[in-house]
């Protein structure tokens, strides 16, 4: 589910004073000069700037601390009425434990109108304004507009920074690509392919002369290739699964679209920034009300009709937030129930994985006792073979798919080789022995001796079978959510042969996990035709398509 809004959270070593004052600049400069409105009177109170645009203003200084904040509404600036723009901008003093700290909040929302999409939240002016003009951090980092190089010197820091608990933004690292210059293709490609990121992420280049320092400190972490990666607050060099969580982009993702890949990168981060917890000085302001500024006199009737204006307009703004609200909460009530289920089928896949160590351990003592009482103790104790020789990529695993007699790759090449800029650990091996069972399967498929579909095969392997695949990662249909949505369903409909469907392509729902733990979470799509063609198609294996999760 793609963020809509926009949301950015940093603080300042500057004072409330200092900092209060270069805001309320900033914001003239953006209302006057970027946005060509009258900004000649403002005070504090509603402050009607243009027809359909006001800006309210409200402030209060105490011993819980102050607060400046200013909340711009600008409706049907076109002829299409897409409904209202609404801007907050929020200083805030901090009371508690850090008092020589403020905070900076701009929000960016849209209020669709009646029977209308809503529309996302690009970066404004106005945080950039600011970022530009106020020496802005997310904890030990700066937090500015355009990316930053780290040189060698730099690494050290850059990783104390990676591996900070309490920060919010995610830290997102391009790499430079091997032969080319790091000024020249950040230029070219990192700037643009950055270009939403700003307020929502700490922003670095990695030059090539810091790389080999860089990813030997993060030994499960690297980034190189001209890729990307974003590191979520929390990182642990040590931890190999951890790895899973900070998502990689690949160059020829880059490349084969910037525009798109800059709206990738900058989902997870918007994502992040809306479901994050508010600090609490900026989560304890009270609800901010439209307070119109008085009128010498309300006597006439004109006078009275400016006012009954004045409380409908306010009436039809508390409609709006309300559906907003609303709207935001059946959105996560809606993502707690996936990652309930998420959570859920990882439990089911850790408990099987483990019960099946359990019982192979227990096999493997109990064959090793026999051969001791047999007085073959050396053979007991001898080491296995190695494993037959296994693929160490995704492109070669499609140069060896000739290898499975009754399967047939019918997807993107393309997708599948993107997996190996991003690749996880496992995620290589996890695929072979996938379709060495799926071969397995298809053959018993052709020949009408299953007994059920692949889940079932995978729960009930016959004897002699070789071939081992979890059930808990098996999934022989999408939700009824994925099925009912026309792109999610065309994003899940492969090619196949005529013979199999006269369309040449089919929507398929069986699918195996193949990983999991981050945006990339890679997927296998099959169609089972043994009964007609005597084959199973591979319709797919690449990074997960969308769904409410993505």
């Amino acid at each position: 589910m793609e963020p809509r809004n926009y949301r950015m959270v940093v603080s300042t070593a500057q004072d409330f004073v200092t900092t209060s004052a270069e805001a309320d600049r900033q914001l003239h400069h953006w209302l006057g000069q970027m946005k060509r409105y009258d900004t000649s009177a403002l005070d504090k109170g509603r402050n009607e700037i243009a027809e359909g645009v006001t800006l309210d203003h409200d402030a209060a200084a105490g011993r819980h601390g102050s607060y400046s904040r200013w909340r711009l509404r600008e409706t049907g600036l076109n002829k299409n009425n897409q409904g209202t723009w609404q801007s907050t901008v929020v200083v805030r003093s901090d009371n508690g434990k850090d008092s020589r700290r403020t905070w900076l909040q701009v929000d960016i929302e849209h209020q669709p109108a009646p029977g209308q999409a809503h529309i996302r939240a690009n970066t404004p002016g106005i945080a950039k304004l600011l970022l530009d003009a106020l020496p802005a951090q997310d904890g030990l980092a700066e937090v500015g507009t355009v990316p930053k190089f780290i040189e060698q010197d730099d690494v050290e820091e850059v990783i104390e920074e990676l591996c900070e608990q309490d920060r919010r933004l995610p830290v997102v690292v391009a790499s430079v690509p091997y032969g080319q210059d790091a000024e020249a293709w950040t230029k070219r490609v990192v700037e643009p392919v950055f270009r939403h990121l700003s307020g929502l992420a700490v922003m670095y280049v990695l030059r090539p002369e810091a790389q080999q320092s860089f990813n030997a400190a993060l030994e499960h972490h690297p980034v190189f290739g001209g890729g990307v990666r974003t590191y979520l607050p929390g990182v642990d060099p040590a931890w190999q699964p951890d790895a899973q969580r900070h998502p990689v982009m690949s160059r020829s993702t880059i490349e084969a679209n910037v525009r798109r890949a800059a709206a990738i990168l900058a989902s997870l981060p918007q994502r992040l920034a809306l479901s994050h917890p508010l600090p609490e000085p900026l989560d304890t302001l009270p609800f901010q009300r439209s307070r119109p500024r008085p009128v010498v006199d309300t006597s006439s009737l004109e006078e009275l009709r400016k006012e009954l204006r004045k409380v409908d307009t306010q009436r039809q703004e508390a409609e709006q937030r309300e559906e907003s609200k609303d709207q935001q909460i059946r959105e996560f009530r809606l993502r707690v129930k996936e990652a309930d289920d998420r959570d859920f089928e990882q439990i089911v896949e850790n408990d099987q994985l483990y019960r099946d160590f359990q019982d192979a351990h227990r096999k493997v003592r109990f064959l090793q006792k026999k051969l001791e009482e047999a007085g073959l103790h050396a053979l007991a104790h001898t080491p296995p073979p190695e494993p037959e020789d296994q693929p160490a990529t995704f492109a070669e695993i499609l140069d060896r798919m000739d290898e499975f007699t009754y399967l047939r790759f019918t997807g993107n090449p393309k997708k599948t080789k993107d997996l190996d800029a991003q690749c996880i650990v496992n995620w290589v091996t996890v695929a072979w022995d996938a379709l060495h069972t799926l071969n397995e399967y298809a053959a018993a498929s052709a020949a009408g001796t299953t007994g059920g579909d692949f889940r079932h095969w995978c729960e009930n392997l016959p004897d002699g079978s070789s071939n081992r695949f979890p059930s808990a990662k098996v999934k022989m249909k999408e939700s009824e959510t994925v099925g009912n949505n026309a792109k999610w369903r065309r994003q899940r409909t492969f090619p196949v042969p005529t013979s199999v469907a006269k369309e040449g392509k089919l929507f398929m729902q069986a699918h195996l996990r193949i990983g999991g733990g981050n945006t990339v979470s890679p997927r296998l799509y099959f169609h089972d035709d043994g009964a007609g063609t005597g084959l199973v198609y591979v319709g797919y294996i690449g990074e997960h398509p969308d769904n409410t999760q993505t």
